[in-house]
């Protein structure tokens, strides 16, 4: 049987794929490039499903910095809110962060116990490919979603995943995953501007993360791994 590739979304699916997949998690406005610029700039990342989850680790870790947005407010105690363009202006990456959000680090929780937990987003797509091509037989590629919805932004970034996984050989799993592949196949980067992600930092005067994940894409050569509750980065070779 040929290795296989399915899209998805929202965090409760990946439940669905526990079970012999390897997940991949995906929010690209903003969870999951706030984490890979984050990490890939030094910090140390612990994401958290939940703030009842982030109290106790904050208490834990050594003066750590928090980082979210639970409905798109910035929780009380909160050094900032989930930025990448913010992140990356820090120079406090000693600092371990900690980092809540709405949908996205609840997704990537939900990889816990599958076969392999990466995080993802139009920063490393490419790398993430190259990894996982070949080193898992049935590989998920997920979504977060935002108000019941499957955003713009994530579908893309999960449909060009899927689609070098095809190229390398899987066969699509579902009929769904044809249909986002074919529907972003051969998309601008600027693609998934009609989203309602993009509205919301409009709305509320954060278009310079906007400005920032369309002007770093495809820029970092390496993938994340979410191992014992920290993602963890590992370069890949062009």
């Amino acid at each position: 049987m040929p290795p296989t590739v399915v899209v998805d979304c929202f965090p409760e699916s990946a439940q669905k794929y526990r079970d012999g997949h390897a997940i991949v998690a995906i929010d690209v406005i903003r969870a999951t490039t706030t984490a890979v610029s984050a990490v890939a700039k030094g910090w140390r990342c612990f994401p958290t499903p939940s703030l009842e989850a982030a109290v106790p680790l904050a208490a834990k870790l050594p003066h750590p910095l928090l980082v979210g947005e639970l409905g798109g407010n910035m929780p009380y105690g909160f050094d900032m809110t989930n930025s990448p363009a913010e992140i990356v202006l820090r120079t406090d990456f000693q600092r371990p962060m900690i980092l809540l959000t709405t949908s996205g680090t609840s997704l990537i929780h939900e990889t816990r116990g599958c076969e392999g937990g990466y995080i993802a987003c139009l920063r490393n797509h490419s790398a993430t490919i190259r990894y996982l091509a070949g080193r898992h037989e049935k590989i998920a590629v997920i979504g977060a979603g935002g108000r019941g919805e499957f955003r713009e932004e994530d579908q893309m970034c999960c449909a060009w995943i899927a689609e070098g996984l095809i190229q390398a050989g899987y066969e699509p799993a579902t009929r769904t995953t044809e249909e986002v592949v074919q529907r972003w196949s051969g998309a601008p980067p600027d693609g998934f501007l009609c989203s309602k992600s993009v509205d919301y930092l409009r709305r509320t005067n954060q278009l310079r993360d906007l400005e920032y994940i369309l002007a770093h894409i495809d820029d970092v050569q390496a993938v994340f791994v979410f191992k014992d509750n920290e993602i963890v980065m590992i370069p890949v070779a062009k």
